[in-house]
């Protein structure tokens, strides 16, 4: 627990903290495959994933049952509940087969039970974690179900510390204009525009499934909106993805209908500062206040139009601008504007 710990403020990005913990995790547990992702903790949609074989392989159906039918221990409903963690065994009372993901996802693969964990920590869910084991009688046990619930904390900490480290990276890159992507109904893509060809060469997450025409998380957010679809609700989504030329990206899928059938528009632009604010602060782990106060500052606002917007004294104001400031390891507003709008100070 304590080297994970470490490893957690070890100033590792994301897919290195991944790699090591799951390192970690094996030595102390038995898995036989793994899929471990970070999400964007408004929208809950995957931002980046580690998935092991034979996972990857069953990607599209696994996207299909989790954005698109209701099934046991989804991963939204763990990170909203006071337990994170559900094994398959234990959802289905020993019954695997009532579970349509392990009808047509696990078993096909030779996979039985697997412990599902949202990885929750101030509040906020910075990723997911899924461990396998082989079709068999044996699933995981109250021991190790209790040593990831200790562990998820940790695990979640050490996501957000990898965002915080490199969220306020300069945005250097070059203006590219929106990228536009239509996926058909199975998610193939249907067309493409340059500008998403170029934007999406600017996505490094080494983890990602390489077989995948496109980058994990839009194909998450697109089975998404399929699956809000499905349920009646034409409802768009969006998330937001780091960048390897520094800055960040945003991915808004809609649903499309027309004589040609339903598709799924995604499009692909520079994150604004507005955009970027919640997703950085939060990674930050500033208070609901220390929070509202940087907002109001990133809008322009002065030290008295914040005192009487959020009715706090002029003393509380400049407190939590100290604590923001200590955070961010800067000195002054200029600054935390600069590192909240990904420009250069």
């Amino acid at each position: 627990m304590l080297a994970l710990e470490r490893l957690g403020h070890a100033g590792l990005d994301v897919a290195e903290f991944r790699r090591q913990s799951l390192g970690m995790l094996r030595s102390l547990i038995s898995i036989d495959a793994a899929f471990f992702a970070t999400v964007d903790p408004a929208t809950l949609l995957f931002t980046g994933a580690l998935a092991e074989e034979p996972l990857a392989a069953a990607t599209p159906l696994f996207l299909d049952n989790e954005f698109g039918h209701d099934d046991v221990n989804k991963f939204a409903r763990l990170a909203r509940a006071t337990d994170c963690v559900g094994t398959l065994d234990h959802a289905t009372r020993g019954d695997r087969t009532t579970s349509s993901r392990y009808r047509e996802v696990l078993q096909p693969l030779g996979l039985g039970d697997e412990l599902r964990v949202a990885l929750v920590t101030g509040g906020r869910c910075w990723g997911v974690l899924c461990l396998h084991r082989q079709d068999s009688p044996r699933g995981f046990g109250e021991r190790e179900i209790a040593f990831l619930r200790r562990l998820a904390p940790q695990l979640a900490e050490g996501l957000r510390n990898g965002i915080a480290l490199f969220s306020t990276t300069p945005d250097t890159g070059v203006a590219e204009g929106p990228g536009i992507i239509v996926l058909g109904s199975d998610l193939s893509v249907v067309s493409i525009n340059p500008q998403a060809q170029r934007w999406l060469s600017h996505l490094g997450d080494t983890d990602w499934p390489t077989h995948l025409g496109l980058p994990l998380p839009i194909y998450a957010a697109a089975a998404q909106v399929m699956g809000h679809e499905n349920e009646g609700a034409a409802t768009p989504t969006a998330t937001r993805l780091q960048r390897t030329d520094g800055g960040w990206l945003t991915v808004h899928a809609s649903p499309l209908t027309g004589s040609a059938g339903h598709h799924i528009a995604v499009i692909l632009d520079a994150a604004n500062a507005s955009q970027l604010s919640s997703l950085v602060l939060a990674a930050h782990g500033l208070t609901p206040a220390q929070s509202r106060v940087a907002a109001l500052v990133l809008q322009g606002r002065s030290t008295r139009h914040i005192v009487e917007e959020l009715h706090i004294s002029s003393n509380t104001v400049q407190e939590h601008l100290r604590a923001v400031f200590e955070k961010f390891g800067i000195g002054s507003r200029r600054e935390l504007v600069a590192a909240l709008s990904g420009r250069p100070h």
